[in-house]
């Protein structure tokens, strides 16, 4: 009977402790995932990972927005060999077919987050727009910049950057 009774006690904790790991593994893919882009097309962390992230906040009722975007788009085109990805998070929290509709209309080439990732990098919230972060290779914030940013700009302040590492 104590033999039996072993027996079940051990079945139930191995079921427990595969239970658990599942879950951890199950969690630990949760945290690389960005969420989906404006296109409905996930974002992961394999994908941005070991690179500078420019990180953008815009909203579509927000006229410096509206003229920084091109800037934007130009230097996400000029980045691309860099290992530099430029991303934008929309301020209201659009999702699905009005973020992809608002990017549309304010002409955004860039990947647009779906999922604000503030606080995977302890993002400061901004009630001012535009807001861009510079984000190093290591997840750390390494610039806040307030109001509305050149392509040229932009590029500087990442290069004086990156020659201090």
């Amino acid at each position: 009977m104590a033999a039996l009774l072993r027996m079940v006690i051990k079945k139930v904790l191995m079921g427990q402790i595969a239970l658990g790991l599942c879950a951890g593994l199950l969690l630990v893919g949760c945290t690389d995932d960005y969420g989906v882009d404006q296109h409905g097309r996930k974002v992961t962390a394999e994908q941005l990972e070991g690179q500078w992230l420019v990180i953008n906040y815009w909203a579509e009722w927000c006229g410096p927005c509206r003229t920084e975007i091109p800037e934007l788009n130009a230097l996400a085109e000029q980045l691309k060999a860099k290992h530099t990805q430029v991303l934008g998070v929309n301020f209201d929290a659009l999702q699905g077919d009005a973020l992809s509709k608002a990017a549309d209309t304010m002409g955004i080439r860039f990947a647009v987050l779906a999922q604000d990732p503030g606080e995977r990098f302890k993002l400061p919230r901004s009630e001012a727009l535009p807001v861009t972060y510079l984000v190093d290779p290591k997840g750390q914030v390494r610039e806040r910049l307030l109001g509305e940013q050149t392509a040229a700009g932009l590029s500087k302040r990442l290069s004086e950057l990156q020659a201090k590492e």
